[in-house]
């Protein structure tokens, strides 16, 4: 069959396609522009879902008559003012999204720049111009959309899901530009100019209030990356990620690095099936990142993805681990507290016995629980200015004063004008799971090699995170082309090492990296911990109560055990006041 080379309209149907997908894609591309254009107010009217009308009125700065006639033609810009694809500046650059829309629609174009005597239209079916009595910005009305395509019109879904689509794409611009104001059909509004954590209970709900963590730090390794934003905390989480916002360079993306690096950074401290929620702004600099990897500009490829995530998921740790008050203690001599030796590597055949058992009440972790023969005074050194005497323990208490346990699983406290309830086990599995993460994992040399058959493509990606293996306990090495040899492997580890690495070479082909490791490191630490602590159901006297108490001040990501359950709430005096209407 011989070479042809295909006709106009053709060829904007095929990239149509790529860059338009449903109507929310359209709205996203007109939507970049207008912020493109400097437009600080956007208003967008979206009719049953997209399929019949899309209009999109900014504010920008407008377009003159040539300027007007040359966008609808393919790969015309103004975004792109060299030709270095490794420095772009704007949210759309390929010059595609214009023409694209137009060959799958009947899209008008009314816009005015301010300097000439009026607007223009144009019509870009015909491409006819024509002068118009529109005054400043532009505006853009897109409809029958895929009506000269059928066949793509018939696999849109319901409206009601075009628009939840649509909705979501405009949450994600807004959150992009908290300067910028949007309005979709008259309901949904985003002011200009509001506060980020205002928009964020706008966008994400108002479950949000109060319980995001903000985030702001620059990295050493690589100069001019930085991330700034809000996290959630680990107790508010989504069945879904929809309320991930992930932005690089101020730009809206879905990327693989970014999506692992926050799933890394809330392991021990939430489900697996669980999500958190965040607003993320990466900033890297231009020649760092590769935003030109797909027509809809929503992946992008950084020059160096193992830097960027081990910034991300230290960054985020490092957030999530700040405890409740600094851990410092003041404690007189005459008191004594039981202090067990922790073993200076932590090796996963530990025995029970480290941890000393009293009268079969509690493991006893160091620092955890003060001698059966010791009744020190414990003061709120917040709450009193008197002289401490010297037979005091001087602590901060952020949870309060011990009142009680209800049903041997709920410790009960005051603090200020609240009541505390904390969970017994979730604290004190917190507490054990943090001091076995501290202990460097044991690695164990293998006298004859492991080795593991494995396909050459699965060899190169194992290879590829050798030294993030072998951080884990993991050595390997290549045996030949089509073999890996472990050398060293984690103390008392026995599984089946062909399945893990098969599984660690998918992940690394699929997302550049693996958690596989540090997964199952998690597990078994957070098993341990959870076998190893106090019981719902354990009775425990006022001074274990009390102890625990402290030390879950002191711990970090003391707010959640392993599993993401709350360790402990406040309840207002206030709230209890409404249940006897006492207000």
């Amino acid at each position: 069959m011989a070479v042809r080379i295909l006709p106009d309209y053709l060829i904007n149907q095929i990239a149509a396609g790529e860059v338009v997908e449903r109507p929310a894609s359209v709205v996203k591309e007109l939507v970049e522009n207008a912020l493109d254009a400097g437009a600080d107010q956007i208003v967008i009217d979206v009719v049953d879902g997209g399929r019949t009308s899309i209009s999109i009125i900014d504010n920008g700065c407008g377009m003159s008559r040539d300027d007007l006639a040359r966008a609808i033609t393919r790969h015309a810009t103004s975004k792109l003012p060299t030709d270095d694809l490794l420095n772009i500046n704007f949210m759309g650059f390929r010059g595609e999204a214009l023409p694209s829309i137009a060959s799958v629609s009947d899209m008008t174009i009314d816009t005015c720049n301010g300097m000439d005597a009026n607007g223009w239209q144009i019509d870009c079916t015909t491409h006819e111009i024509k002068p118009s009595d529109w005054e400043s910005g532009t505006r853009i009305r897109v409809q029958n959309l895929f009506a000269k395509t059928p066949a793509r019109l018939k696999f849109l879904r319901g409206d009601r899901a075009e628009m939840m689509s649509v909705l979501d794409v405009v949450k994600r611009l807004a959150m992009a530009r908290p300067d910028v104001g949007f309005i979709l059909n008259n309901k949904w509004r985003f002011p200009k100019n509001e506060d980020m954590l205002a928009r964020i209970e706008s966008v994400m709900g108002d479950d949000v209030r109060g319980r995001m963590l903000d985030v702001d730090a620059a990295s050493r390794s690589v100069s001019d990356m930085k991330l700034s934003g809000f996290i959630s905390e680990p107790t508010l989480r989504r069945a879904s990620s929809i309320d991930q916002f992930l932005f690089v360079n101020g730009r809206p993306v879905k990327d693989k690095v970014l999506v692992g690096a926050l799933r890394a950074a809330y392991m021990d401290v939430m489900h697996a099936r669980e999500f958190p929620l965040c607003a993320l702004y990466l900033t890297v600099p231009t020649g760092a990142v590769d935003v030109n990897v797909s027509p809809a500009k929503t992946e992008v490829h950084f020059l160096e993805p193992t830097h960027v995530r081990s910034f991300i998921i230290k960054t985020l740790r490092d957030r999530l681990s700040q405890t409740m008050v600094a851990p410092q203690v003041v404690v007189s001599q005459q008191s004594s507290v039981n202090n067990v030796p922790m073993p200076t590597k932590f090796d996963f055949g530990i025995k029970r016995d480290v941890f000393q058992v009293r009268d079969s009440v509690a493991p006893i972790m160091p620092n955890m629980f003060a001698s059966s023969t010791a009744k020190p005074v414990v003061r709120d050194v917040s709450e009193h200015n008197i002289p401490i005497p010297n037979d005091t323990v001087v602590v901060d208490m952020p949870l309060g004063r011990v009142v009680g346990q209800v049903g041997n699983k709920y410790i009960i406290a005051q603090k200020d004008d609240n009541m505390v309830i904390v969970d017994q086990h979730a604290g004190h599995e917190r507490i054990t799971y943090e001091k076995l993460r501290a202990y460097k994992i044991k690695s164990q040399p293998l006298l004859t090699p492991i080795i593991v058959k494995l396909r050459d493509e699965d060899v190169v990606a194992v290879l590829s995170i050798a030294d993030e293996l072998k951080k884990s306990g993991l050595h390997v090495d290549a045996f030949g082309d089509d073999a890996v040899a472990i050398f060293e492997k984690p103390a008392d580890w026995d599984m089946n090492w062909s399945d893990v690495l098969r599984a660690i070479a998918d992940e690394v082909r699929e997302n550049g990296h693996s958690s596989q490791l540090n997964e199952k490191l998690h597990l078994k630490l957070a098993n341990y911990a959870c076998h190893h602590s106090v019981r719902a159901g354990q009775k425990l006297d006022w001074g274990q109560m009390d102890a625990l108490l402290r030390d879950i001040e002191r711990t970090e990501r003391a707010g959640q055990c392993n599993h993401g359950r709350p360790v402990y709430k406040f309840i207002p005096m206030t709230e209890i006041d409404a249940w006897f209407e006492r207000l």
